[in-house]
């Protein structure tokens, strides 16, 4: 390895040469951005990122989109597989392609071997066919080059001090290109403010592109529909800073060798990060918080050569009770990265996806700040095939999913798995890599690993491998109601395989004409809402063929109306309904996810037409759902299907709406009253500055869960919030009509039984800064420690808060199937609810009893 030292004199050196370039502060704008990332066993095409970039353009403005690819087809680009792993791919954008002539005399033709060079395609009638594009894009080059070994060698001994172990020379090589990389930047970018051209990225078997617009536009821009890699990102930007017109500010930044990062927020501390970089030799030349983050990432890595998990750690390091937590040789470790690096941590709100090139592996790492302050999740699905993701939002990674599912049956539409990660947690480190690797027999292994290192297991239980349905279903669905049918098919499931399994649908979908569609509604909401055992069959699969049962049985009603639900037959058909209980059946695609064409106002357009209950299909990132009604809604139902955006039920003011599975962010933001249930997981900041209501998540919160929420909001949350629960709480007292939460801290394991997760709270900040309400967590084993209750104390549960706690688990019970007694009990024993739940409540609120108490003493 090359002393670091010697690289960052050299570099020191390399800036030295020409003036110090300065920010304009009017070069800031207001922040926050959309982003996706797909790691894949087998090749993905562009077009499969279409919908998903779209979904999300509400994340961007324009501004700035771009992508990154990583293990790419040789073919594609006319060169042989050893071309393409032996080559540097140099892309260069050209903003004034006259310039092209002077770059290649200046920088490429001295220093390199050029290999081949491929001229990306340009759409050339982009003014109408890509009308959100108010400037071209850059004419982009790829030259395939090699340092060439004279130049190395003048590099080596002016630069390097002559002296270098001949295993370092590959090293030697990717820090040379690094240093013509930065030259041509000055020259052709930074030097007078020209923005000629600049370098996109300098890797090997890596590409970025990226243009003043959104991603989506890049893909069909440069043709990108059937070009085809391992690894993707994607970024819409919402410039915080930098140009913010000109493709150079956009993401992703390709300033490490090898690699390409996006980011989704804004460095607070971007001056104090870049000071740390100029006293290593690097200058920034785009100004902007992912440029910076870019160079401290390849600076960890490459330079220092550190393996991933210091790299993790430099750039978000552990710190309260998950640094307590890790083992004291770790503490060590990151004690002495913390005091090296800490200046050039990124601080303030950041999500970070980097695409890398190792060899003939191709990554996909995503990294969550510690604060979580920024949205972010991730997912598997493992069939025949393999694929990754990591994403600003649940509803882009579906309708990835959804896309290759239409093309290929090796995908389906739902993923094995999705969860929010934890930043800086001492169980994961709020990382994940997913590695595509080749197997031995030429194939792609895919392999996830957390920021220790671990592997991490994505091989679910259960077949997925589809067969004809069977003739008959081993369960005589016609024979009974919906409730009896229900029990029967969960006691069949386990013994199905694919064949029994689907006829069991058929016949379901089939008797829906006889018995009515409200029976098929009962059965199959609770097929796709609850948990239990699928026996051999992999349960994503299952509920995804569930689901689409449900969903040709409904949209059924558009032809086909019955007393029980009719279907809107296009946009803006607004029927009368025939009775109060009567559902209108809408399918959400037509439909903008925000603004005057949006689904959240054509419901309240259909509300004011005297609609009260909603069904709504086929959901893709639509935002605001149940928003606008105005006050009173008492008497409104909303059930929503598929893979919605932000800001569900907020503001609702009496209504009912359940989610079924997974909801975004600012769920029931300030929910004043009615009843909001979630079958599955939510986002950040769920139940922000609510007031009243009662609200139940079947799965997991994220960050920030009832933060400043105020007067009376009750909820039911049956797994665990990663942090920051109830920060700034303000609910009235509980026992006098006020709110409080319920954490249950409960998993179900892959048989549906339920089971305690091994802490019920994970975070470090409990109650931090609140002032009213109560969190009654189930803690039967006491792992709550007093150290997490970071604004809280500790209380005795009373008889009366089981009064108030008792019914709303008697209602969490009806939604999800989860008994009262199955809480109770613990290591098989019914136990008393003192001795299972445990109080907390703010310190303040427990200062102002012991005053109370000693008033009363002395009385």
């Amino acid at each position: 390895m090359i002393d670091p030292e010697v690289i960052i004199r050299a570099r020191r050196e390399m800036t030295a040469s020409h003036p110090r370039f300065e920010r304009r502060e009017d070069d800031a704008a207001e922040g926050g951005c959309g982003v996706i990332g797909l790691a894949s066993e087998v090749p993905v095409a562009g077009r499969h990122l279409f919908d998903s970039l779209g979904q999300m353009r509400n994340r961007g403005n324009g501004k700035g989109g771009g992508v990154a690819m990583v293990g790419l087809d040789p073919e594609q680009f006319g060169v042989d597989a050893a071309t393409l792993s032996g080559s540097y791919i140099y892309t260069v954008a050209y903003l004034d392609s006259s310039n092209r002539d002077a770059v290649e005399e200046v920088c490429i033709h001295p220093n390199f071997h050029v290999d081949h060079v491929h001229e990306m395609p340009a759409l050339s009638t982009w003014q109408t066919d890509l009308p959100a594009l108010d400037t071209q894009p850059p004419d982009v080059v790829c030259y395939f080059v090699r340092p060439r070994e004279e130049e190395l060698d003048r590099f080596i001994a002016e630069k390097l001090d002559d002296v270098i172990d001949p295993n370092d020379r590959a090293a030697a090589s990717e820090e040379f290109v690094f240093h013509i990389t930065h030259a041509l930047n000055v020259e052709f970018y930074a030097k007078d403010g020209r923005t000629d051209a600049f370098v996109l990225s300098h890797g090997r078997d890596i590409l970025i592109l990226k243009i003043v617009g959104y991603a989506e536009d890049v893909i069909r821009y440069y043709s990108l529909e059937e070009m085809t890699a391992h690894v993707w990102i994607g970024h819409h930007r919402y410039p915080t800073r930098g140009r913010v017109t000109h493709p150079g500010g956009a993401h992703p930044f390709g300033q490490g060798i090898d690699s390409a990062l996006v980011h989704n927020g804004d460095f607070s501390n971007y001056v104090s990060v870049t000071d740390y970089l100029v006293q290593r030799g690097m200058e920034p030349l785009f100004f902007t918080d992912t440029e910076v983050g870019a160079l401290a990432f390849d600076l960890h890595r490459r330079v220092y050569g550190y393996k991933m998990e210091y790299v993790i750690e430099s750039l978000a390091p552990t710190s309260e009770l998950d640094y307590v937590m890790l083992p004291e040789d770790k503490q060590e470790v990151y004690s002495a990265i913390q005091r090296t690096h800490i200046h050039g941590s990124p601080d303030g709100p950041w999500f970070f996806i980097i695409a890398q090139s190792e060899g003939p592996t191709h990554r996909l790492i995503g990294i969550t700040d510690t604060s979580m302050l920024r949205p972010q999740v991730f997912a598997y699905q493992r069939g025949e095939v393999a694929i990754a993701f990591c994403g600003s939002e649940k509803q882009v990674i579906d309708a990835v999913l959804e896309s290759l599912a239409s093309e290929d049956k090796r995908f389906w539409r739902r993923a094995d798995e999705y969860w929010n990660a934890r930043g800086g947690s001492y169980t994961d480190g709020g990382a994940f890599l997913f590695d595509v690797k080749p197997t031995e027999d030429g194939g792609k292994e895919l392999v996830m690993t957390n920021k220790f290192g671990d592997v991490v297991d994505t091989h679910p239980r259960g077949d997925c491998k589809l067969v004809p349905a069977a003739d008959h279903s081993p369960v005589e669905v016609t024979k009974m109601g919906s409730n009896l049918a229900y029990f029967a098919v969960l006691e069949a499931l386990p013994h199905m395989g694919w064949a029994e399994a689907l006829a069991t649908l058929e016949a379901i979908e089939a008797h829906s004409a006889m018995a009515g569609r409200e029976w098929a509604w009962d059965l199959l909401t609770r097929l796709l809402d609850r948990r239990y055992d699928t026996g051999g069959l992999r349960r994503s699969l299952w509920l995804d063929l569930v689901g689409a049962a449900l969903n040709r049985t409904l949209a059924s009603a558009t032809h086909e109306p019955c007393d029980g639900f009719v279907g809107q037959r296009t946009v803006g058909h607004r029927p009368q309904p025939a009775s109060h209980s009567q559902r209108i059946v809408v399918d959400a695609r037509p439909y903008s996810s925000e603004g005057t064409e949006s689904l959240a106002l054509e419901l309240v357009a259909l509300y004011r037409e005297g609609w009260k209950r909603f069904v709504l299909l086929h959901c893709r990132g639509h935002r605001f759902i149940g928003n606008g009604f105005g006050p009173g809604t008492s008497g409104v139902s909303i059930d929503v299907f598929g893979a919605i955006g932000d800001y569900l039920g907020s503001g609702s003011d009496g209504m009912e709406i359940h989610m079924h599975g997974n909801a975004q962010d600012q769920v029931a933001q300030i929910h004043k009253a009615g009843e909001l249930v979630v079958h599955g997981d939510v986002g950040q900041c769920y139940g922000y500055g609510a007031k009243g209501g009662r609200l139940f998540v079947l799965g997991n919160a994220a960050g920030r869960p009832m933060i400043n929420a105020v007067g009376s909001p009750k909820v039911v949350i049956n797994g665990t919030a990663l942090d920051y629960l109830a920060e700034s709480f303000m609910a009235g007292d509980p026992l006098d009509g006020g709110g409080f939460i319920i954490i249950n801290g409960m998993r179900f394991d892959e048989r549906g039984e339920l089971e305690p997760l091994e802490t019920p709270y994970p975070g470090g900040n409990l109650f931090s800064l609140a002032s009213g309400g109560a969190i009654y967590v189930r803690d039967p084993y006491q792992r709550l420690s007093d150290s997490q209750l970071n604004g809280g104390a500790f209380t005795d549960m009373t008889e009366a808060d089981w009064a108030v706690v008792e019914p709303m688990l008697q209602r969490n019970e009806k939604h999800f199937g989860i008994s009262l007694q199955r809480l109770l009990t613990v290591d098989g024993e019914l136990t008393s609810p003192a001795e299972v739940y445990r109080k907390v409540i703010p310190v303040k609120s427990k200062i102002l009893h012991a005053e109370i108490a000693w008033g009363g003493h002395h009385d």
